[in-house]
Parts: structure tokens; C-alpha cells; sequence
């Protein structure tokens, strides 16, 4: 406590230069007038005269007439604090005195606008970066953040000595660093102040250092350098065009407004005098050069208002130089915060490129949790099944349907997820029953059968629960993102999806190298004839792995579902991409299918961030891409022997 009231001495010592005190009422008093109109031009040395004035009762003062709660007597003028009680006034004098009630209609309460409240807030900051609660003191380190201004550096750094709460502290030293930066009074100090933060990437610190870069243009005589801290000298015609150079010398009042074509003609038809302009024959004004002589007469006998030919354009601009020069005079600030700025932007870039690299592989996670149950149908039994986006999205409503049942999300989620596989595998099985059994080794009529089953399930699902999108919320849990720093960031829901692949990787190897169902999978995709006179039964197998292809699908829904609404359409956003996934990793393996998400998520990650404005243009030329990949490696990235491969 020692400390704290140490601390808070010495800010009104700094803030009043003394133990002289001037009375707040007599403040409000002598500034009546600018209180009672009061604008955010005008009022702000009446803050600042409270603020600094030494008397224990400025805050009060202050924070009232913020709040709206000051207000001026009408029977006397006198300055009053007020609070409501019913439909009257509780009366304090500035002085904290009690004064009273009045009626409502006998106080005229002020209402400064959000100008004047800002510059308020401003000023309160002093007495509250040493208030005793927490709350009020990260309050007021809240209104510098948002607002900073040079005034706000002492009573900053004077508050520091007596913070006792270690974070309060650390974010207390780091704004006085940043104020030091805009606002300090010693060059070297702000310099200090730029190097502490070293290759620091937070907004506030850009935010402190690219003012200090900022440049006005200046114009001067041929020859000449102008005052202050020169950032570059601009040539007409290559740093400045030559219409922009003319325009800083008519704006500095060097030059006379340039003469435009319309003008002159008109000016030229109103002075014809005797079939003459100026002395210049009429039917000679077809010459550029004969209408400027007669403009430059004309101007010289004052009947025409000052401007420039074309030709006085042109001297003007060569006559002079032009520059930007630095808003901030120090070139050892200036060059420290470019320095600074340079390192700040490289580390940027490599977390931009970071921040590129999650982006692909969380959707590289998405594309291969919708492809690995095609991967599985299309590998082990040679079916282009069209309708496999279908199965995704039967999942997603799954979730919705459920989520209408169990409110708890979290619960919710868990029951959908095996539900969810239980129907779609379900349905897989139904439709490898009726449709696609009676279909092998005749792709054509599959391909087209599964298409129509697409249809057919997307109508369906339309008359079932319409066209409205339905929302499959996510649990709380699962809400936000991990945020590394300003630049690289990812959702909780991607990061779910991807450890949802990966765990589907790892339940899939388990599936086919520990269990006796991928013993046979494996021995069907490599020889079904020799498979078939070993016991096994492939027309079984065939039936267990698109069941199995099309769970893991409808599992894939919920998945997808939860960062993108639940429509009929749903399937059909993944559709294309799974199928590039398995043709592009490798038909029938599953680290193919693996690889084939990572290419393909990298690859259209890093054409959006060339070409960020068209993600049209994107998805061409990454098809192109594929198209160029299989002349090259028609088999995939990795090949699978067997049936899968054309064997």
C-alpha cells in the first residue's frame, strides 16, 4: 500500500508541478461559456485545466460530466453534480458538498458529444492508471490502447513504480515503450525504445512505427533541398507524373491553376474584337501555339483570369524539385523504425507462409476425410461411385436430425458420429445390394447408375428437410481458434478434422494389417480369383468394403458439417476434389490417398495466394495441374498393384 500511495503521489505531483491546487468549480466557472457549447475543438485546454489542476475532486468532476451526470443550475448558474432519484435531482457541489435536490426541469444537464467524452476519457486516464481496483486500472490502459496521445506518457510512466500486478506491469512498460516511440521528447530514448522490441510482429508496435514513415511533399526552387528529414527526391515523370508535380506548385501557390482546353476556347469566342483575339487573327487560332499567344495577350490586358499553357507547364515543373519529406524530423528515428519495420516485415512473411502452410493442410485433413472412403470403394472394387458426396452429406443430416433430439452439443456429437456411421454403411450396403453388384466390370453403366442414385438421394433429402441450409452447431468447445500471434492462426474445428483424419488413418491401418476383414480386403484388391479359391468370398468382401467406404463418408459429413452448412448440396462441393485425391495419390492405397490430399491441398492453397481475388481461376489451373500430373504419373504418386492398378 506504501508503494501504491508513494506511486500515486507522484503522478499528481508530475501532473500538477506542485502542491498548488485551483478549485474545479472555479475551473467550471471561468470556462461557462465553452462548457455549455462545448466541441471537441474547443474544449479540450477546459479538460486539461481540470485534469492538471491539483484539486481531489478533478476526477469526480470529470467522470460526471463523461457520464452526463454534471449539470448547471438554472436559478443560480451553478455547476452541480446530479443524481437521479425518481423524478428529481440529488445535488452535489463540485467542492463534493452537498447541495441539495431540484426538479428535472430546473437543471440544465450536459451532454457532450462522443468528441468530447474521448478527450474526457483522455484525461481520466491519470487518475485511473493508479485507481485501486484492477479492473479500472486495465480500464485505462484499455483507453490508451485505443487512443493514444502524448499526454498519457508521464502519468504512464509514473504509475508503473507502484503496479503490483505483474501482468498490469508488463502491459504498463510495454505501452510506456510505445507511447516513447510516437511521442518522447529524446530522440535517443526512442530509439531505445524501437530496438527493445527487436522483431516484435504485434499491431500495436506497427501501429506506433509506420506513423514516424509517414511523408508529405514539398516543392522547391531547382537546386534548392528543403528543410527537414528528406525521405526521397521525386523526378517528374518517374517518381511523379508531370500533372501531379504541377498540381503541388498551384497547391503551394507557386503557379497560376492550369489552363484546360475548354477554357480557353470559351475564353478566346468572348474576346474576339475586330476578327482578332488578342492581336492574333481569327482564322490563325487553328494553331495550338497561335490560341496560347492569344490567351497570354489576353491575360497581360486583364481580361481573362491567370492560368498556364501547356508550354508554362511544362517550365513551371522543370523550374523546380520535389520531395517527400519524413512528418517525423529525426533521421536517426526515422531510420531506426525502417530498420525495425524491415525486420518485422520478414518475420511476417515467414509466418504468412507458416499461416499457408496450416490453411493446406487443414484442408489437405478435409479432402482426405472425404476421399478416404472413396479411396477404399474405388481401390478395392474398381466402382466409380458418383453418388459417395451423397453419403457425406446423409452424414451431415444425421448430426442435424440428432442435434434436434439431444440439445448438449458435446453429447450430441458423440452419439451423431456412430450413428452417423451406422446409417450411411447402412445405405452403403443397400445401394451395393440393388445398384452396383449387378454392375461390375461395366464402369460406364456404374458411373451413370451412381449419378442417378445421386439425384435421386439429393431430391430425396430436399423433400425430407427442403432447400434451407441447417446449421450443425459445433460444440462450445470447439468455438474459436488457436492464435499463435497476429499473423498465424487456425480454427479448433479444423484442428478436430485433422485429428479426425489422422485417426481414421490409423483405425484404417489397423483395419487392414490387424484384423482377418483386412487380410481378406487385401487379398480381394490384389487376386480375386485366387482369394475366391482360398475360402473367401469376394462378392461378401465387396459388400463389407463399400458398407465400410460409405460410413467412413457419413462419419466425413458430421466433420465437414460443422464449419459448413448442411445442404442437399453438400456432397457435391467434395465430390470432384475426393475423386482427384484418390486418382492423383494412387487408386487403393491409402498413403496415397494421404499424398494425394496434401498435393492437392497445397496446391490450391498456394494458387488462391497468388491469384487471392479468383478462386475460380484457382480450381482451373490446379485441374490443369492434375491433368499435366497424370500424362506424367498415370498411376498416381503411389501405385497399387492388383485390380485397383488395371491388373
Amino acid at each position: 500500500m506504501l508503494r501504491l500511495f508513494l506511486a500515486v503521489l507522484a503522478a499528481l505531483l508530475l501532473a500538477t508541478g506542485g502542491l498548488r491546487a485551483e478549485p474545479v468549480g472555479q475551473i467550471l466557472d471561468t470556462n461557462r461559456a465553452l462548457i455549455q457549447k462545448s466541441s471537441r475543438l474547443t474544449i479540450g485546454p477546459v479538460i486539461d485545466a481540470l485534469a492538471t489542476s491539483g484539486d481531489d475532486r478533478a476526477e469526480a468532476v470529470l467522470q460526471a460530466w463523461g457520464d452526463k451526470h454534471l449539470g448547471i443550475r438554472k436559478s443560480d448558474g451553478a455547476f452541480v453534480l446530479i443524481t437521479r432519484k425518481g423524478g428529481d435531482y440529488v445535488l452535489t457541489a463540485p467542492d463534493g458538498k452537498a447541495a441539495g435536490t431540484a426538479k428535472r426541469s430546473d437543471i440544465d444537464a450536459l451532454r457532450p458529444n462522443a468528441g468530447v467524452r474521448r478527450l474526457i476519457d483522455g484525461a481520466l486516464v491519470q487518475f485511473q492508471l493508479n485507481a485501486p481496483k484492477r479492473a479500472t486500472r486495465a480500464a485505462a490502459l484499455d483507453i490508451i490502447d485505443r487512443h493514444p496521445e502524448a499526454g498519457q506518457l508521464k502519468p504512464l510512466e509514473a504509475s508503473i513504480p507502484g503496479e503490483f500486478d505483474p501482468g498490469l506491469r508488463s502491459r504498463k512498460e510495454r505501452m510506456l515503450r510505445l507511447l516513447t516511440i510516437r511521442f518522447g521528447d529524446d530522440g535517443a530514448a526512442r530509439i531505445k525504445a524501437i530496438e527493445s522490441f527487436g522483431a516484435d510482429t504485434g499491431l500495436d508496435l506497427r501501429g506506433a512505427l509506420n506513423p514516424l514513415l509517414d511523408t508529405k511533399r514539398v516543392v522547391t526552387r531547382a537546386g534548392e533541398t528543403p528543410p527537414g528529414n528528406v525521405a526521397r527526391q521525386l523526378i517528374p515523370g518517374k517518381g511523379i507524373g508531370d500533372a501531379a508535380a504541377y498540381d503541388l506548385l498551384v497547391k503551394a501557390g507557386d503557379a497560376p491553376a492550369r489552363l484546360t482546353p475548354v477554357a480557353r476556347k470559351q475564353a478566346l469566342e468572348a474576346n474576339i474584337e475586330g476578327g482578332k483575339v488578342g492581336g492574333v487573327p481569327v482564322p490563325d487560332l487553328s494553331d495550338p501555339e497561335a490560341r496560347d499567344r492569344a490567351y497570354s495577350a489576353l491575360e497581360q490586358a486583364g481580361k481573362v483570369p491567370q492560368a498556364a499553357t501547356a508550354a508554362e507547364v511544362a517550365a513551371a515543373v522543370a523550374a523546380h524539385a520535389y520531395w517527400d519529406v519524413y512528418a517525423e524530423p529525426s533521421k536517426e528515428v526515422t531510420d531506426a523504425a525502417r530498420a525495425a519495420l524491415s525486420k518485422i516485415a520478414l518475420k511476417v512473411d515467414g509466418m504468412e507462409a507458416f499461416d499457408l502452410l496450416l490453411e493446406a493442410l487443414s484442408l489437405a485433413s478435409i479432402y482426405f476425410l472425404a476421399a478416404i472412403g472413396l479411396a477404399l470403394t474405388f481401390g478395392v472394387m474398381g466402382v466409380i461411385n458418383m453418388a459417395h458426396g451423397e453419403f457425406i452429406m446423409m452424414g451431415a443430416y444425421t448430426g442435424y436430425v440428432v442435434q434436434q433430439w439431444i440439445p448438449n452439443y458435446t453429447v450430441s456429437l458423440l452419439v451423431a458420429l456412430p450413428l452417423a456411421f451406422a446409417v450411411t454403411f447402412a445405405a452403403g450396403v443397400a445401394m451395393e445390394r440393388l445398384v452396383v453388384r449387378h454392375l461390375y466390370k461395366r464402369p460406364l453403366e456404374t458411373l451413370l447408375a451412381t449419378f442417378g442414385v445421386s439425384i435421386a438421394l439429393q431430391q430425396i433429402a430436399k423433400n425430407i428437410f427442403g432447400t434451407q441450409a441447417r446449421p450443425l452447431t459445433s460444440p462450445a468447445w470447439l468455438d474459436g481458434a488457436w492464435v499463435l500471434n497476429d499473423v498465424v492462426s487456425i480454427s479448433y474445428i479444423r484442428i478436430a478434422i485433422f485429428v479426425l483424419g489422422l485417426v481414421f488413418l490409423l483405425l484404417f491401418l489397423f483395419v487392414m494389417n490387424r484384423t482377418r476383414l483386412g487380410l481378406e480386403l487385401r487379398a480381394v484388391t490384389q487376386n480375386p480369383a485366387m482369394a475366391a479359391s482360398m475360402g473367401i468370398n469376394p462378392d461378401r468382401i465387396n459388400m463389407l468394403a463399400f458398407g465400410l467406404g460409405s460410413g467412413i463418408a457419413g462419419i466425413a459429413g458430421i466433420a465437414l458439417g460443422l464449419f459448413a452448412k448442411v445442404t442437399s448440396e453438400l456432397g457435391q462441393d467434395y465430390i470432384v476434389q475426393s475423386f482427384m485425391t484418390v486418382v492423383v495419390g494412387g487408386v487403393g492405397n491409402i498413403f496415397g490417398t494421404l499424398a494425394g490430399a496434401a498435393l492437392i491441398g497445397t496446391l490450391q492453397k498456394g494458387i488462391e495466394w497468388l491469384n487471392p481475388s479468383n478462386t475460380l481461376a484457382a480450381q482451373t489451373y490446379m485441374i490443369l495441374f492434375i491433368i499435366l500430373f497424370i500424362q506424367v504419373r498415370p498411376r498416381g504418386i503411389i501405385a497399387l498393384k492388383g485390380r485397383a492398378a488395371g491388373d
